[in-house]
């Protein structure tokens, strides 16, 4: 098994580049420069143009920003609607009221993500507040499902029925005890629902929605420059390779941190 040391490694290896392109990109970007119609590098194009005569280290610097922050504040949004609604299914004594909280997001979970997500989408203009919204409160049920289950299942031990006996008020029951319980299960959720929001933001923005057609953004770059990917391969691989590091280096991070956790723990 691979030692967490390593996986850490590994993970802040991968996602560093891309978030570092994402948060400081566009301060070190410049000036567009002048249009070329040739693909090759040179001029001042270290990376060549793409389709459109556009500089291609110029949109790799600007185009992080749109799909790393909208993923990232997709999923605090997810998470910000899922545990209140997760929890307060869970901990209520009206089995009325779960029903009512819960079985609407069976319905929401029947369609796709990918599905909803264009299909409200298109009735919008694009932009990245309505894509953060949107790819938000898709991954809300699946969220709020997993915190129901774990909720349940905390709140069956003595202890909570022991601050209840108490009169404790059930902000200070489900926040303060059932909430700090489950946090291994949030943590372990988070990074597949990061890397789950950023295929969705990708995916959307590759094809045309919740961003301008032109805009400078890593997914429209892959989809703009892809039929010409033979002639000029960097427009295409590296914002494709940037996407791919930080859904895997995500992932790696929340794996590695887990383990060790669950390694100090047995310890304890």
């Amino acid at each position: 098994m691979t030692r967490s040391p390593s996986r850490y490694a590994l993970a802040l290896g991968l996602i560093a580049l891309p978030l570092l392109l994402a948060l400081l990109g566009p301060l070190l970007a410049g000036p567009p420069g002048t249009r070329s119609v040739s693909y090759a590098a040179g001029g001042g194009h270290w990376l060549g143009t793409d389709f459109s005569g556009r500089d291609v280290r110029h949109q790799i610097l600007l185009g992080g920003r749109s799909v790393v922050l909208v993923a990232l504040a997709a999923t605090a949004l997810a998470y910000a609607v899922a545990v209140p609604l997760g929890l307060a299914a869970a901990l209520t004594r009206r089995s009325g009221l779960e029903e009512a909280l819960m079985r609407p997001l069976d319905v929401v979970i029947a369609v796709p993500s990918l599905l909803l997500v264009l299909l409200v989408a298109a009735t919008l203009t694009p932009g990245p507040v309505g894509l953060t919204v949107l790819v938000g409160l898709a991954a809300v049920p699946d969220a709020a499902r997993l915190v129901h289950s774990a909720a349940v299942e905390i709140s069956a031990r003595p202890a909570v029925e022991a601050l209840r006996m108490q009169g404790e008020s059930w902000w200070r029951t489900a926040l303060g005890y059932v909430a700090r319980a489950m946090r291994r299960t949030l943590a372990a959720d988070a990074g597949i629902r990061l890397t789950g929001a950023l295929y969705l933001v990708a995916t959307a923005a590759f094809l045309g929605v919740g961003v301008e057609p032109d805009a400078a953004d890593w997914a429209v770059m892959v989809d703009r420059n892809r039929t010409g990917l033979f002639l000029q391969p960097w427009a295409v691989v590296v914002p494709a390779l940037l996407i791919a590091a930080l859904s895997m280096g995500t992932n790696l991070l929340f794996d590695a941190a887990l383990q060790r956790g669950g390694r100090r723990k047995g310890t304890t």
